[in-house]
């Protein structure tokens, strides 16, 4: 009877402890895998970048995505409040986008890793870093664990703000153009909506169970 009693007391201990839930493991194992796969491709990436601006930002990112690979991997492990807190992501030096559309050359595929040039790297960095930012967005409303979905959703502004520091380098160099509508159709476009006034008028919610036809 007595080691009855123990095994149950150490089932109820573990399964206090897997605090976690059968679908969090799976997407956590993909966040993790996802956020090993960032830092490994940056890795790499290094070794091609020629604009120390690019380099700074990919050597900013790296060291930023790493800090919480550890913390989410810390949490997910245990369970608990990891030993350091998340961080907020810094753009260094935010700038205006440019709007309008100029004259380059065509893009075509790479012939050889001498064709490998800065425009590419950020745009693979960019890739990477919105992909992530959709992962960490689509797991935290599945993790059960507190903990665990609030590191993850802590994540989610940070890896945006990483996605959008690329995006205004590719700017800056015209590597990423964003065109704009003509004047009146952009005006259009954004008097297409207008806030709600006044108080809705709500339908009861039928607790009296009345069939609806």
């Amino acid at each position: 009877m007595q080691q009855q009693t123990q095994t149950n007391s150490n089932q109820t201990q573990g399964a206090q402890q897997m605090t976690h839930g059968g679908h969090e493991l799976f997407d956590m194992h993909e966040v993790l895998g996802c956020t090993v796969n960032v830092l490994d491709q940056f890795m790499m990436f290094r070794q091609f970048v020629q604009d120390k601006e690019l380099l700074d930002i990919l050597d900013r990112q790296y060291n930023f995505t790493l800090s919480q690979y550890n913390l989410t991997a810390e949490c997910f492990s245990t369970g608990q409040k990891p030993s350091q807190e998340t961080a907020t992501y810094k753009i260094k030096d935010m700038s205006q986008p440019i709007y309008g559309i100029k004259a380059t050359q065509p893009k075509k595929p790479n012939q050889s890793l001498a064709d490998v040039k800065d425009a590419g790297i950020s745009g693979q960095m960019l890739g990477l870093i919105k992909t992530h930012a959709s992962l960490l967005t689509m797991s935290a409303v599945e993790v059960t664990n507190p903990v665990v979905r609030r590191v993850l959703a802590s994540q989610v502004e940070n890896f945006i703000e990483m996605a959008y520091e690329i995006f205004l380098y590719q700017n800056k160099h015209a590597y990423y153009q964003v065109p704009q509508l003509a004047t009146a159709d952009m005006q259009k476009m954004l008097s297409a909506f207008v806030p709600a006034t006044g108080t809705p008028q709500m339908p009861g919610n039928n607790q009296a169970g009345i069939t609806l036809h």
